[in-house]
């Protein structure tokens, strides 16, 4: 399996979370780091901690003029990077019948596809002439399966899921590498709402060492942590009345 150095990558939705976990793991292998988030100040706290690694953009990745305002600004400070890790994201419970989700929804789809798309997007033409570089995508486990009371988020990361590997076959033969990572329960701001018990939970610097350690070997699909791998298959091959039956009743995540 080849393995990628990675001397500079960008890195969205690093303020916090396993976004901020892989920028430390990254900075502490002593990369260049262009952090990418709408909160500012945590980034600069974290440039403040690692002093001339980290490039600081304060940007929201539904703002497609911002993102490529920033990558036209990295490019020429740095070149192009190494690696992009569209790993911005939100999750919020949600329920069709009210109207008031309708907006959840838009914004859950906005952050975590389109977000992905809008990240990818200014980098592609100049790895494509360099003829090497790495796309990553956080998606999910949650996307294998639509799981009750978190319908837009299991939504979105199974179309991010989809969306990644048509990027991969659209840039085979280029040089790119497109990596989907598919995360289970990490412990980050994210997962400490939910109300329900959450097998096989890692740290979210565990969980960046072993996305580093994919990354690193450009594999094209990894599950973390791998026993969530083997919870996904027998997930996917469930039929639907039986899927239907043993989660119909199971905990869901709070509605904001």
């Amino acid at each position: 399996m080849q393995t990628a150095e990675v001397r500079s990558l960008v890195i969205s939705g690093a303020s916090s979370g396993i976004g901020l976990a892989l920028a430390h793991h990254y900075l502490e292998r002593g990369a260049t780091v262009a952090a990418l988030a709408r909160r500012g100040e945590l980034l600069h706290e974290l440039a403040a901690e690692f002093p001339g690694q980290v490039l600081c953009y304060a940007v929201d990745v539904r703002d497609a003029e911002a993102v490529q305002q920033a990558a036209n600004d990295l490019i020429a400070l740095i070149g192009c990077p190494d690696v992009v890790i569209a790993n911005a994201g939100v999750s919020m419970g949600t329920l069709t019948e009210y109207a008031h989700d309708i907006d959840t929804f838009q914004q859950v789809i906005d952050i975590n596809l389109l977000g992905m798309v809008k990240t990818f997007q200014p980098f592609v033409a100049a790895m494509r002439l360099a003829q090497k570089g790495t796309l990553v995508g956080i998606a999910s486990v949650a996307g294998f399966r639509g799981l009750p009371g978190a319908s837009a988020y299991s939504a979105s990361k199974a179309a991010a899921i989809s969306y990644l590997e048509s990027l991969r076959v659209e840039l085979r033969g280029s040089g790119v590498k497109v990596v989907t990572i598919c995360p289970g329960y990490i412990r980050t701001p994210m997962t400490t709402v939910n109300p329900y018990p959450m097998p096989f939970l890692l740290e979210a610097s565990e969980a960046a060492k072993r996305m580093a350690k994919g990354i690193d070997r450009q594999v094209d699909f990894i599950v973390i942590p791998w026993q969530m791998n083997l919870v996904g298959y027998v997930l996917k091959a469930l039929p639907r009345w039986l899927y239907d039956r043993i989660f119909v009743n199971a905990p869901r995540k709070p509605r904001v």
